[in-house]
């Protein structure tokens, strides 16, 4: 199959704290030419060939989506891979990693091999599983890492649980690195957090709600950065959520250590005040936080702290959300409004430029899992998401692709959209 993106500008990842001139250069007017799925030099048109008119449309290396949740195998009626990934689709990312906290965990390659397998038959996009870094997600004992590296996985983790102890995460750490795989940890002290259900502060005091402290997570990211620290090994940090966390980060950057992290587009857009009201389609872990948090995740983001955007894209049944605050489940959909949000909140904004944006989300997660997608380079396969940056969309959670609707974003008026998504060249949405 052939196709040709005509009257494209494109837009290529640019290093963090690049100059409004280095930014502009990774903008390009130029046609772009897809031959096998792979991106390849000009070719000429025949009657066989797509050709896709681009004028006035952004092209970017696909989006990918480091961290969400497919929930299948075994919590089906949330969402399943079919479900997932059109949803994933929709809202312009080309690849999804899922977390292994499905039933039974991802933690064999049986599991790891159904996921792939399932994918290929009836997903939209690619699927990159994320094995368990200890069985059933227990904290007790490493899973079989290389065999689940064979099968597929591209990192390990124990999301949604912390890896328990730092003895555990030392051998998690290291058995990984023997098959170039890094651990990606959610950062919570249990101890701390426990029987907690929002952000601990003012708000969470009028309400009458137990609240989870930032040093719950701070004191988490501190284990992870010593032992990245002492082992000189990786380690991803899942969804920062704190100005602490963020400042920790940033500080063992600058001394070299090898830690990497997310955040989501929720703890850049919302504060915990969203909770008031104990609207439960706010509650998530780590919880939302305050202003001074929130102003810290997009510093992050600018000077290259934080490395990627991501989802947590975790869909609930209506019935695990229509329940006191306290006892809903944590999580909320995220494939089709990260975008959105992104560019709303942080490029409209002049935070962030449209080849920040092309990094943090394409170029940098590629990079967490050593893959070969993230940017517009002749032979690599063709993902692309092109987006219309002169629509002004008003969110529908109703409406969305995913098999559950725990959005808190509905009715928010937001900038841009997905006008096609494309995967190995073949278009698999258009707006």
């Amino acid at each position: 199959m052939k196709l040709i993106i005509k009257n494209a500008t494109t837009v290529r990842p640019c290093q963090a704290g690049a100059s409004p001139q280095e930014q502009q250069d990774c903008l390009r007017q130029e046609t772009v030419y897809i031959q096998d799925g792979l991106f390849s030099q000009a070719f000429a048109e025949d009657p066989d060939t797509l050709v896709i008119d681009a004028r006035g449309l952004h092209v970017l290396p696909g989006l990918i989506d480091a961290h969400a949740h497919l929930r299948d195998p075994g919590f089906e009626y949330k969402e399943d891979i079919e479900s997932g990934t059109a949803s994933a689709a929709r809202g312009g990312f080309t690849t999804v990693a899922c977390m292994p906290n499905t039933s039974p965990v991802c933690d064999n390659e049986t599991v790891v091999r159904y996921i792939k397998d399932k994918a290929a038959r009836v997903g939209t996009v690619n699927v990159w599983p994320i094995g368990a870094a200890s069985k059933g997600q227990k904290g007790q004992q490493i899973t079989e890492i290389g065999l689940m590296k064979e099968a597929g996985i591209v990192a390990v983790s124990d999301d949604g649980a912390p890896v328990s102890t730092a003895d555990l995460m030392r051998k998690a750490m290291t058995y990984a690195a023997d098959f170039n795989l890094t651990v990606l940890d959610h950062c919570e002290d249990k101890s701390l957090a426990h029987g907690g259900a929002m952000n601990e502060g003012y708000n969470s005091t009028v309400m009458g709600v137990q609240g989870i402290p930032t040093a719950a997570e701070d004191i988490m990211i501190a284990r992870d950065i010593i032992l990245a620290e002492y082992l000189e090994l990786p380690v991803h940090i899942c969804h920062v959520s704190t100005s602490s966390g963020v400042e920790l980060i940033r500080q063992a950057k600058a001394r070299g250590v090898k830690v990497t992290c997310e955040t989501c587009p929720h703890y850049f857009t919302l504060t915990d005040d969203a909770c008031l009201g104990f609207n439960t389609l706010a509650r998530v872990n780590p919880p939302l936080r305050r202003p001074k948090d929130v102003a810290a995740i997009i510093e992050g983001l600018a000077d290259g702290t934080i490395d990627i955007i991501a989802t947590d894209h975790a869909p609930h049944h209506q019935d695990e959300k229509d329940l006191e605050f306290d006892q809903a489940a944590n999580g909320m959909i995220g494939f089709e409004t990260a975008w959105q949000l992104a560019y709303t909140k942080l490029v409209k904004t002049n935070q962030l430029s449209l080849a920040d944006l092309a990094r943090v989300m394409s170029q940098a997660p590629n990079q967490l899992f050593k893959q070969d997608r993230g940017s517009l380079t002749i032979g690599r396969p063709a993902d692309i998401t092109i987006i219309d940056l002169s629509r002004r969309v008003t969110v529908d959670r109703f409406k969305m692709r995913s098999r559950s609707k725990n959005s808190p974003y509905h009715g928010m008026s937001v900038d841009s959209d997905i006008a096609y998504t494309i995967v190995g060249g073949k278009v698999v949405y258009h707006g």
